[in-house]
C-alpha cells in the first residue's frame, strides 16, 4: 500500500506532535511528559472519545463494534488535527483507518514509539482494558492467545508505525531517558 504525503509545510506540521505505537509501549504516560517539556498541550485521542461519549473505550467496542469506534476516533482526530501546539496519544490502531493514517501524515510530525513483542506481552498481560486483547466475548485471553493476537495485530500495525518521522524504540529504557532522546530528535524539527 503506497501512502501519499501531501503535507503541510514543516513549520505547520510542527505544531502537532503524534504519538504512535502498539498499547501498551508508552504513548499516553510519555505525552504528557512530552508535552510539558516542549511546552504543548496534551491530547490523549482515547481519553478525548470517552469524554465525548460519556462511556469508556470497551463499552463503546461491546455495545457498537469496531467500526462504530473506528468512526468515532476519525471525528476525533479530526477535531483535535485542525488545533496546535499539541501532542497527541493516538490509539494503537488509530493509523489502520487509511482517513486517520492521512490526516496524522500530513498534518503533524509523527514518532513511532517502538516496543518488541515480548515487552508488549509482559506489559499487556494482565490488562482488561483492551477490547482488541479480548474474545469476542469480552473475557481476558490465555497467554497463548495473547500471543498470538500481539502478532497478528503487530504484523498489521507495524508498516504504518514505521512511516512515523521519528523511530524510537522503548523496550528497556528508562522514562526520562525517552523523553529526552525524544527531545532532541525533535529540537532540529521544532525550530
Amino acid at each position: 500500500m503506497n501512502h501519499v504525503r501531501m503535507q503541510e509545510p514543516l513549520e505547520a506540521r510542527r505544531e502537532r506532535i503524534y504519538l504512535t505505537g502498539f498499547m501498551g509501549s508508552g504513548k499516553s504516560t510519555i505525552g504528557p511528559i512530552l508535552a510539558n517539556t516542549i511546552g504543548y498541550e496534551f491530547v490523549d485521542i482515547d481519553r478525548a472519545i470517552e469524554a465525548s461519549e460519556k462511556t469508556s473505550v470497551n463499552t463503546i467496542f461491546q455495545q457498537h463494534g469496531e467500526s462504530r469506534f473506528r468512526s468515532i476516533e476519525r471525528m476525533t482526530l479530526m477535531k483535535v488535527s485542525s488545533k496546535t501546539g499539541l501532542v497527541i496519544a493516538l490509539g494503537g490502531g488509530t493509523l489502520t483507518d487509511p482517513e486517520n493514517l492521512q490526516i496524522v501524515l500530513n498534518t503533524g510530525i509523527m514518532i513511532y514509539l517502538k516496543i518488541s513483542q515480548d515487552q508488549l506481552f509482559h506489559r499487556l498481560r494482565h490488562r482488561s482494558d483492551r477490547p482488541m486483547l479480548a474474545s469476542t466475548d469480552g473475557t481476558p485471553l490465555n497467554d497463548d492467545q495473547l500471543r498470538q493476537r500481539i502478532t497478528a495485530l503487530y504484523d498489521v500495525r507495524e508498516p504504518l508505525y514505521a512511516l512515523a518521522d521519528i523511530t524510537l524504540q522503548t523496550d528497556e529504557t528508562r522514562l526520562g531517558l525517552t523523553v529526552d532522546h525524544l527531545v532532541r530528535r525533535l529540537t532540529p524539527l521544532l525550530r
